[in-house]
């Protein structure tokens, strides 16, 4: 964890700074500035574009009566190219773009759920506190057992009506 930290904060943005000052030595600094902003504001249109797109597959999935698993894990990865997209340097607007691109985004959204399956896990500790972790396990809805009025039922169905 402390390397991937690590990395994060450190190897990641000296490698951002090195480009954008490799690419201000090749093209000149006003156009390697300018590259930046249009960069920034072309992947802001495209984030937009695509969430919006997102956001009436989830209206649709939702209409339909499935849970929009998909579409919402497509909108994450859309919230994070579009947090690539805006923070200034040239690796994080790559990643951004092809994070967009709905094929990539489909190879991204499979390999996150293939290192994530089996490691998130929601439960309860002991009076009712809420608690999220990593590790195998079930997941237990706090409110069905709260509305059943006792905490220390197993959890069950979820009644639907008030």
């Amino acid at each position: 964890m402390l390397g991937l930290l690590l990395v994060l904060f450190v190897a990641v943005p000296a490698a951002e700074l090195y480009v954008i000052l490799q690419a201000s030595h090749a093209f000149g600094v006003l156009n390697t500035i300018a590259a930046l902003i249009v960069i920034s504001a072309v992947g802001a249109w495209l984030c937009k574009r695509e969430g919006f797109s997102t956001l009436r597959k989830v209206q649709g999935a939702l209409n339909a009566g499935r849970i929009p698993t998909r579409e919402l894990q497509d909108g994450a990865l859309i919230l994070f190219a579009g947090a690539l997209l805006l923070t200034p340097g040239f690796i994080g607007d790559v990643v951004g773009i092809l994070l967009l691109l709905p094929p990539t985004r489909a190879i991204a959204r499979t390999s996150l759920a293939r290192l994530l399956r089996g490691r998130i896990q929601v439960a309860t500790t002991g009076v009712g506190g809420r608690g999220f972790g990593w590790g195998g396990g079930r997941v237990v809805d706090v409110d069905a057992r709260d509305r059943r009025g006792r905490d220390d039922d197993p959890p069950g169905p979820i009644p639907l009506g008030p």
